[in-house]
């Protein structure tokens, strides 16, 4: 059986971002639809936009969190702290693993908003190399934390 970070990583080779790729996976858990999913995450890759600040992957995974655990009309703050908790959590988990959620600086500062620096993460398998694997670190980490 396919784990969700499997599923992530799967979509996210397939051509979607790195937000995409993670909010979908959750999809089934959360009884959201996979469509909207890839809609409302759309902006997000590449450290939204392409403007490389957080990476694609955390932002779907906030996404993610804040489905299951976000605070909703009429409800106190008491979800909202959970929420923060575990954004923190994934946050802290990530940055151990990979040292920054930056995008610009997972990609070595690679600037994908430019064709040389697109053409050098196509080069050098920056998507396999690096993206890939913050795909995936993302995903195992809300399995465990979720």
């Amino acid at each position: 059986m396919k784990t969700r970070s499997d599923i992530a990583v799967e979509k996210f080779l397939a051509g979607y971002n790195c937000a995409q790729a993670v909010l979908y996976s959750f999809c089934d858990d959360l009884h959201f639809d996979k469509d909207t999913a890839l809609r409302l995450a759309s902006g997000f890759g590449a450290g939204m936009a392409r403007k490389q600040g957080t990476c694609g992957a955390i932002t779907g995974g906030i996404i993610v969190i804040g489905l299951k655990h976000g605070r909703g009309e009429g409800q106190d703050r008491t979800p909202t702290e959970e929420t923060y908790r575990k954004v923190r959590e994934l946050l802290w988990q990530f940055e151990s693993k990979h040292g920054t959620s930056n995008c610009r600086t997972l990609l070595n500062g690679c600037d994908l908003n430019t064709p040389e620096g697109q053409r050098y993460f196509k080069e050098n398998d920056l998507q396999n190399k690096t993206c890939k694997g913050c795909v995936k670190t993302v995903g195992e980490t809300l399995e465990n934390i979720l």
